[in-house]
């Protein structure tokens, strides 16, 4: 176990702890005896401003467990949700806490959000904040546990996918050689290599950035994100691509949807479903986006009217390089990762992402995110 976080860690624990311990008392003497009477039973003073400068996970809850104070590490890794602890292994931890008065350390495995497959490696601690609260500090050890995977998946990838574009180079370069005196097979052979050299470049860059999102937490500094401004975005990066393929980008549904995340991110999931419905619709269809928020749940779903997906395709789609149409996919330059970025964009934002779809008649993908409560962002920017 990496010491290196424990030190601040435990400084704001004991900051938090002590502070707690701090409530005014009136002794007074009846009888022979002492009486104490606890005055204020209120969160102790600099307990928000403690929480809120932690950048890892911190929970003040009360006696009935409702959370009374979140940081915004704990809200982006999906601990707290209508102000209550989403996960059962950390509720059991808190009542111990509470009959028996011991601090409790513990790593636990939880998942990442109230839906999807996403989880997350914790290093919990939970412990008194004076006579009425509970304290829970969490660190977030989820990288340390991707990193051997995320190695062996990285060099399994590049050895996989780039062997068909840098044979491809070298043939062509070769096949110039030989051209040398011909200009129309050096035009023609040279106008392959760009392409093949652009696919390259694409697979590479989209192998790193699927290396980094699994690798490590994209939301260590999480922000308030307008899903309105996400989508518009999205299919203004996707504009000039439907325009020149004859095809309508329109959006619409509930306005005013908000999540805690990483908005460039979402903003590139985005784009990728956007940019696929574009790729296999045809000419003079149209691609819708809406959004809907209930229940806490924001979806935003990217329809379009396009060959479809046959069933047997359906639960393999998201996988990295695969393709279901491999021809399609080498004349439009496809590298077979845009949907798997996406998969690992919502689970990061602890979310999941589904598809519906029938051949011949189109195909629906749905992105799903946790919202953006009111009673979340109270704990994020007020005092409780």
């Amino acid at each position: 176990m990496d010491s290196a976080w424990l030190v601040p860690l435990s400084l704001a624990f004991g900051v938090l702890v002590g502070a707690g311990m701090v409530t005014i008392i009136v002794l007074a003497a009846r009888r022979g005896q002492m009486a104490v009477d606890v005055v204020s039973s209120a969160v102790p003073d600099g307990v928000d401003q403690v929480l809120d400068a932690l950048e890892s996970a911190g929970v003040v809850l009360d006696h009935s467990n409702n959370v009374v104070k979140a940081s915004p590490g704990a809200l982006a890794f999906g601990l707290v949700f209508n102000q209550a602890l989403v996960h059962p292994e950390l509720v059991k931890i808190v009542d111990k806490v509470r009959r028996k008065g011991n601090p409790i350390t513990e790593e636990l495995h939880l998942a990442r959000g109230p839906f999807g497959e996403a989880s997350i490696y914790l290093f919990v601690r939970v412990a008194r904040l004076g006579a009425r609260y509970i304290l829970l500090l969490a660190e977030d050890r989820t990288e340390s546990y991707r990193l051997d995977e995320v190695r062996r998946d990285f060099v399994a990838n590049i050895s996989h996918e780039l062997k068909t574009p840098i044979g491809a180079v070298s043939l062509l370069a070769e096949a110039l050689t030989e051209a040398a005196k011909d200009p129309v097979q050096v035009k023609k052979f040279a106008k392959r290599l760009t392409k093949e050299s652009e696919r390259l470049t694409r697979i590479t860059k989209e192998i790193i950035e699927l290396s980094r999102l699994q690798a490590a937490d994209a939301l260590t500094k999480p922000d308030l994100v307008d899903i309105d401004h996400v989508v518009a975005s999205a299919i203004d990066q996707n504009q000039v691509a439907a325009e020149s393929s004859k095809i309508r980008l329109v959006s619409g549904g509930d306005a005013g949807a908000e999540v805690y995340g990483d908005e460039p991110l979402l903003s590139v999931a985005l784009h990728n479903l956007i940019a696929n419905a574009i790729q296999y619709s045809p000419k003079g269809s149209r691609v819708g986006v809406g959004v809907s928020h209930n229940d806490g749940v924001v979806e935003i779903a990217v329809t379009d009217q396009g060959i479809g997906i046959p069933d047997d395709d359906l639960d393999r789609v998201f996988e990295r390089f695969y393709r279901i149409d491999p021809a399609r996919s080498r004349n439009t330059g496809g590298s077979g990762l845009g949907l798997s970025i996406v998969k690992h964009v919502v689970q990061n934002h602890g979310g999941d992402v589904r598809v519906w779809s029938q051949p011949g008649s189109g195909s629906t993908f749905t992105i799903r995110l946790p919202e953006a409560s009111q009673a979340a962002a109270a704990s994020l920017g007020e005092d409780s």
